[in-house]
């Protein structure tokens, strides 16, 4: 990036780039995300006179973990309409004195938060349906507009801070560290875990195997702990929001459950610092770059689905022989959209032949294959999509 293009990408950060995410005035709401992916700067840029209380001040947390009453008084003393209170998990029986106060009081609550895990499995009070719950992400390409770069995207990830840095051994240090920090304050300080050592040993191996198809035993013997606790060990990466299970679609709720899932990293550039990759080029027309761009894609189209407030439940598909397709989007209302991602700038009738041998199973689902193509075309009934195109077309 030149000296000019990097100091205008500094200057319309500082403006704040536009988030796709639209946030309530007149509700009470839950907004979660993994750390650094901007939820604080989102809250000030549209709540700039909200009452400000940050749990991850030590300080803060302590006063308010002693005696929670403290933001009732608080509550009382201000005019002002809304009350922030970043990280809630830090304090979670604060949930009793908001709910408290959204029922007897005009006050709206905005609470942000990284894990969830505290409030899932402590008995948090979630104020039943009383607060909405938003979720925030990196940066996508929609929001990034003319700044945004596929290499970058692909080898760095999209964290906002990583289009702070002018250049790559920058970026190598932040995602090193944002590594080191999820380690240090999500997971040891929590004491989400005993041993650190293996759940490292874990991190890397789940790191490197981000996309496939988890097999719990395997990363057992290679971390040497018990199967069991490689459950566990998904379930904390879930809850503390740095990636996601994706599980294989069925033709039934139950039969899904049951299937062998995937797992997700949240950011591409974080799975490669956890999986120690980030010296390694990521090279068109290689394994790797293939894999990192059916990443970005089913994280661009998990993003914006959820910024529009769309009900859709996304799986992969395979068959007994083998065939496999990449994402299945159920949509409320609407046809199955099974969606094949390819990194080729010049798909063939040889890249969707996948889909094509299972079209006749789903005579009503819609067929499609994003890709680096310049233009769309039809090749065997199957549509292909630049994906810009196709992110704004079935996502938005």
């Amino acid at each position: 990036m030149s000296y000019n293009v990097f100091n205008g990408a500094i200057k319309k950060l500082k403006q704040m780039l536009q988030r796709l995410l639209s946030l309530p005035k007149d509700q009470s709401f839950f907004l979660f995300g993994p750390r650094n992916t901007g939820k604080s700067t989102l809250i000030k840029k549209n709540f700039p006179d909200a009452l400000y209380i940050d749990l991850l001040d030590p300080e803060e947390e302590a006063r308010y973990r002693r005696n929670p009453n403290t933001l009732k008084h608080e509550a009382a003393a201000t005019a002002l309409s809304h009350i922030v209170i970043d990280e809630i998990q830090k304090a979670p029986k604060l949930l009793d004195i908001v709910h408290y106060l959204i029922e007897t009081t005009s006050k709206r609550f905005i609470l942000t938060g990284s894990s969830a895990r505290k409030l899932k499995h402590g008995g948090a009070n979630l104020l039943a349906g009383r607060a909405f719950v938003y979720h925030l992400f990196p940066l996508c390409s929609m929001e990034l507009e003319s700044l945004f770069n596929l290499e970058t995207a692909l080898t760095w990830g999209s964290l906002p801070k990583i289009y702070q840095y002018k250049t790559d051994e920058e970026r190598k240090e932040f995602l090193k560290a944002y590594a080191h920090t999820y380690l240090k304050e999500e997971i040891w300080s929590e004491q989400l875990i005993r041993t650190l050592d293996p759940f490292q040993k874990f991190l890397e191996i789940a790191a490197q195997m981000n996309g496939r198809i988890i097999n719990t035993n395997k990363i057992a013997q290679d971390v040497g702990v018990h199967h069991r606790t490689i459950s566990q060990y998904f379930e904390i990466l879930d809850d503390t929001m740095i990636g996601f299970l994706l599980h294989g679609f069925q033709h039934s709720a139950r039969k899904r459950l049951s299937s062998k899932p995937k797992f997700y990293f949240f950011d591409t550039g974080v799975k490669r610092a956890l999986a120690r990759q980030l010296s390694i080029p990521i090279e068109p027309s290689t394994y790797d770059y293939g894999d990192s761009f059916e990443h970005f894609i089913i994280l661009e189209c998990q993003k914006l689905a959820s910024y529009s407030r769309k009900d859709f439940q996304f799986s992969y598909f395979m068959t007994q022989s083998g065939v496999e397709i990449d994402l299945v989007v159920e949509r409320p209302g609407q046809p199955l959209l099974f969606i094949e991602i390819k990194s080729k700038m010049d798909v063939q009738e040889r890249d969707v032949k996948e889909l094509v041998s299972i079209r006749s199973d789903f005579p009503e689902a819609e067929f499609i294959c994003f890709s680096q193509d310049k233009r769309e075309k039809m090749i065997n009934g199957i549509l292909v999509l630049p994906w810009q195109k196709g992110l704004s077309r079935y996502f938005l």
